[in-house]
């Protein structure tokens, strides 16, 4: 920790040489512990190709006014400010919705709320219209229109994006980055998503639901950069288990040297997620000093994480094994403070309810219980994601209790509790030794499987 979170790292910066020098690092520590390489040609180290397009001028977009089709234009930075950019071209008719409606917050919210009505109902490809004067319903349905296919959502402007209209303005909007091959980034959502001024709004008056909206982007050539995963192995003792295989993962990345706060720009990430890299390590430590596990298990410490879930994305392109021989997934997450809500030293897993997983690790002494946060999503927000997705039992183990130095340049040395570290990652040792070592088949509960 003293290593991976400190200044000399400069905050492990997604995709930089100061990931790289915390993947070898990681690595080499591997060596140490008696884990075999697992990444490219025999080494701990897996290079992915990274395709990042960039804007060359504020992005528009554009509609017709119906009869006399005069075309009218927005600008980012002018009209509008493009909150979240996905895509560098698309069309779609538009569709308003009242974001005051109870039943549309419901619908961002609710699983089991009753369908939408005709006038509330979002066709995947549209592009809709958020209005109202409750921010928070207005984010629900913003969630909601996303979930249910929109292309684009435009949304009044926050009285924060106002504020900071012109500098945001000058800055043109990032693109989240692709992988050579085709290979989306795993994590967050794709969404195309529009603040308007009055002025833009106002345009809308007397323009009918169906009205085509049209967008497209200038581009710069495509810029090719890397990031890292390190990686290591032990091969299973056993010819049946070695092909149900266990994989302990975290990211190794931060968010680099950024904006000062305080003076101090470098973001070093002791918490998120220095922290999931040492519980990966120790374990390594432990699993590669004792018996031969009758599991394979992989370790797994990936890169860019921060951007999107990249590195676990090019790794579930790119396995060391077949995807299909890996049976469990344990990913580690900001284990670095105990959270209020829980028991000392105790720690959370992302999606209780969805596996048979948390409570057998529970059952064998691990100091682990239900995620009680469902509404902050958290099993979706780790690299646990990307491979659930294809089918895996993949699961998220952490003790962020919302503390307030997430992603600022204070999640650092001094926040770190180590004695809360000790404790929860040392009780899962034991039930993880046993998991190496037994037969019992992690699987997705009924409904459980994203």
């Amino acid at each position: 920790m003293n290593f991976l979170a400190s200044d000399a790292l400069r905050g492990r910066g997604s995709g930089t040489p100061d990931e790289l020098l915390a993947a070898t690092y990681v690595g080499a520590q591997l060596q140490q512990y008696g884990v075999e390489p697992a990444g490219d040609n025999g080494t701990y180290i897996q290079r992915a190709t990274v395709v990042q397009e960039k804007l060359t001028a504020p992005p528009r977009l554009k509609f017709m006014t119906p009869g006399d089709g005069i075309p009218v234009l927005w600008t980012h930075g002018k009209e509008m400010i493009a909150l979240q950019l996905s895509d560098t071209k698309f069309r779609g008719p538009l569709k308003r919705v009242n974001a005051d409606s109870v039943r549309n917050l419901k619908q961002a919210s609710l699983s089991n709320a009753s369908p939408p009505t005709q006038a509330e109902q979002v066709h995947p490809g549209s592009v809709v219209l958020i209005f109202g004067k409750d921010r928070e319903k207005i984010r629900a349905a913003v969630s909601a229109a996303l979930a249910s296919g929109a292309t684009a959502v435009l949304e009044p402007a926050s009285s924060q994006v106002l504020n900071e209209w012109e500098t945001r303005g000058k800055e043109l909007p990032t693109l989240p980055p692709t992988l050579e091959g085709g290979i989306a980034a795993g994590l967050g959502q794709r969404a195309n998503v529009f603040a308007l001024g009055k002025e833009a709004l106002a345009s809308l008056n007397g323009i009918p639901d169906g009205t085509t909206f049209f967008f497209e982007a200038a581009l710069d050539k495509p810029e090719k950069g890397y990031t890292w995963n390190a990686l290591g192995k032990i091969a299973g003792s056993d010819p049946a288990l070695a092909k149900s295989a266990l994989l302990l993962s975290a990211h190794l990345d931060h968010l680099g040297v950024g904006k000062p706060v305080n003076g101090d720009s470098i973001y070093n990430g002791a918490d998120d997620d220095a922290s999931g890299t040492v519980a990966v390590l120790e374990l390594a430590r432990v699993l590669g000093s004792g018996p031969k596990p009758k599991r394979t298990v992989l370790f797994a410490l990936f890169g860019s994480e921060e951007l999107g879930g990249v590195g676990s994305a090019w790794f579930q392109a790119h396995p060391p094994l077949e995807l299909s021989d890996i049976a469990v997934n344990l990913e580690f997450e900001m284990l670095g403070r105990p959270d209020p809500k829980y028991a000392a030293d105790s720690l959370w897993l992302t999606g209780w309810e969805r596996s048979n997983l948390g409570p057998a690790l529970a059952a064998h002494g691990a100091k682990l219980l239900a995620d009680t946060r469902p509404e902050k999503h958290f099993f979706m927000r780790s690299d646990n994601y990307v491979l659930a997705k294809k089918g895996m039992v993949a699961q998220t183990v952490s003790s962020y209790g919302l503390h307030a130095d997430y992603h600022e340049p204070s999640d650092d040395l001094a926040h770190i509790d180590f004695k809360h570290m000790t404790g929860a990652i040392g009780s899962l040792i034991a039930p993880v030794e046993w998991l190496v070592k037994s037969n019992f088949k992690p699987e997705w509960n009924a409904g459980g499987k994203p």
